[in-house]
């Protein structure tokens, strides 16, 4: 059997310090998602996250230099999942159709994962990120073709002078309304978010 040479020594023993970083870096972000998922963002620390895993705080440091940092990868696979979400329906070929299965798909989310909802869309202390914003800007870009196909059908008739890239918006921060008010327990316990969203898409899609 040939003996290893050094160069070989050395590029295994540097795929394997990769590895261990990259494992340590998921566990630090899984036990993150745990904390943030059973006690909410506020009750994550860094303190908190090396006593959970048995680590120095200074391990964490070598990943995520503060908390932020930690937010803001979570905020990032929240976005991702997401995008997983609306995944299934972006080919639905009719637009009204498309719109509303992406709207309760949408809510749906929200409701599933509210402490990453939340991360994501209503606490932006320290910012979202590149990544983020283009999994936003793909999410309205969706909505806004939706909208555009329709006005090309001449099934939906815009209000004067709008654009379909504003009424994305528009839809987006109905759906918003809706899940945060759910999240904030501030909605009336009387209707579901599911009927508040099926209404919002009926006024939507009306003249569908």
């Amino acid at each position: 059997m040939p003996r290893m040479s050094v160069d070989d020594a050395r590029a295994r023993q540097s795929r394997h310090k990769k590895q261990q970083r990259d494992a340590l870096r998921e566990r630090i972000l899984e036990v993150s998602r745990g904390i943030v998922k059973r006690e909410g963002l506020a009750s994550l620390s860094m303190r908190k996250l090396a006593e959970a895993i048995d680590y120095s705080p200074a391990a964490l440091y070598l990943h995520f230099r503060n908390r932020g940092e930690i937010e803001r990868a979570l905020r990032e696979e929240g976005h991702a999942q997401l995008r997983a979400a609306f995944a299934p329906h972006a080919s639905i070929a009719d637009a009204a159709a498309r719109l509303r299965a992406m709207g309760l798909a949408y809510v749906q989310f929200g409701l599933d994962e509210p402490e990453t909802y939340r991360l994501m869309f209503m606490d932006h202390a320290n910012g979202n990120g590149a990544n983020a914003a283009e999994d936003s800007a793909a999410m309205l870009s969706l909505i806004a073709d939706a909208f555009l196909e329709l006005q090309a059908a001449k099934r939906l008739k815009l209000p004067s002078g709008a654009a379909a890239a504003a009424c994305a918006q528009a839809f987006w921060a109905n759906l918003h309304g809706i899940t945060a008010l759910q999240l904030n327990g501030a909605a009336s316990a009387d209707v579901a978010a599911r009927a508040l969203v099926e209404l919002s898409l009926d006024a939507w899609l009306a003249a569908c």
